[in-house]
């Protein structure tokens, strides 16, 4: 009798059980996907820094190598030296050529200026030294026109001493004048030709000068080349030590001291320890749930327990096609696929979360992440 009362009560109870749990399951199963909506979450992730490969710029025995493998370097710190003694000796011999150079233009400067001096008084000469030459020509032409006379008279007075017209003193007064007259004429031809003398110097040390100022232009465009010899070597020697641009990890090392370093072969990478990402790949259909400046979360593997805060800087624009469905682009037609997929994956594109405050103990590039966003 009481089994048969109980029996029916029981049943409506474990309708409105059923309905209860089923309706939690709902709810619960909408507030999962609002939230994975709402709140992206991927674990295809990884943790990545940017990173430069270490190669020298000048070659030489390696007689330094301050780091190790996987080691922690502050900025500033001395990473290798190469031996910098044939650099030493390339920067002191264009100092060398530098200094020899200046000293050829302090002296050719100095050889300009005396002659500049020297033409200076020249030129305040020339136009005496040309009056003087225009004296010197009347008074050739005055000593010949006198010459001519007495030459003529002469000639003119003895065929007349032969017939007593004139006299033998007559005559000889006759010959001694154009013998006085031919002496005048020398001596003024010879002033003449020292006057022309002196005026041609004078004109040649003023040319001389005005060469000696293009003579000197070369050296002068000789001072940029050898400036540039100059920086050029103290740049290598420079380059003879080799310092961390900023706090890093040495990664990849692969030469030890001793070893003859070449331009150009790398010998270590440096990750940057500074700034840290998380890249994490999310479906195409999260993406208008993600801005830059958004929060996110970060984990890695090896510290699930640790939670990293991040920051979204960017979202990307591409990744490339599925050949399968994109088919190929090349010359000619495009080349499509005839076949036909079923199922279509949605195309993953890489978020890019700058992690706050990293530990770089903690993080390692290429590391498995999984990254949640949070958000404004």
């Amino acid at each position: 009798m009481d089994a048969d009362t109980n029996t029916p009560s029981h049943k409506p109870l474990g309708r409105w059980i059923s309905v209860g749990v089923l309706t939690a399951a709902v709810a619960l199963g909408l507030i999962v996907l609002y939230h994975a909506n709402r709140y992206p979450r991927t674990e295809d992730a990884e943790i990545f820094a940017n990173f430069i490969g270490i190669a020298p710029q000048v070659e030489g025995p390696l007689i330094r190598l301050n780091v190790k493998d996987n080691q922690f370097v502050k900025k500033g710190e001395l990473l290798y030296e190469i031996d910098e003694r044939p650099y030493r000796y390339a920067l002191e011999n264009a100092l060398s050529e530098q200094a020899t150079l200046e000293g050829q233009i302090v002296d050719e400067q100095r050889r300009i200026a005396a002659l500049e001096s020297a033409v200076s008084v020249a030129q305040a000469n020339i136009s005496s030294m040309k009056a003087g030459v225009a004296n010197a020509e009347r008074g050739v032409d005055r000593a010949r026109a006198e010459w001519t006379y007495s030459s003529d008279n002469l000639h003119r007075i003895e065929p007349l001493l032969a017939k007593q017209f004139v006299t033998v003193d007559q005559v000889d007064r006759a010959r001694t004048s154009e013998t006085a007259m031919a002496e005048a004429l020398r001596q003024a031809e010879s002033e003449l030709a020292l006057s022309q003398a002196n005026l041609k110097s004078s004109l040649a040390q003023h040319e001389q000068a005005m060469h000696a100022v293009t003579t000197l232009e070369p050296l002068i465009n000789q001072r940029g080349a050898k400036a540039a010899g100059v920086k050029n070597a103290r740049y290598d020697l420079d380059n003879c030590r080799v310092y961390a641009p900023f706090d890093a990890l040495v990664t990849n090392l692969t030469i030890s001291e001793g070893a003859y370093a070449h331009v150009g072969q790398q010998m270590f990478t440096l990750i940057d320890a500074r700034t840290w990402w998380a890249i994490g790949n999310f479906r195409e259909g999260q993406l208008h749930h993600i801005a830059p400046g958004m929060r996110a979360d970060v984990w890695v593997m090896s510290e699930p327990n640790t939670r990293f805060s991040g920051v979204v800087e960017s979202i990307g624009f591409g990744v490339t096609p599925d050949a399968d469905v994109f088919g190929r682009l090349g010359p000619g037609l495009p080349e499509v696929q005839r076949s036909l997929n079923w199922v279509h994956l949605a195309s993953r594109y890489p978020v890019r979360v700058r992690v706050n405050n990293p530990t770089p103990d903690l993080l390692r590039v290429g590391e498995s992440a999984v990254v949640t966003i949070r958000g404004n």
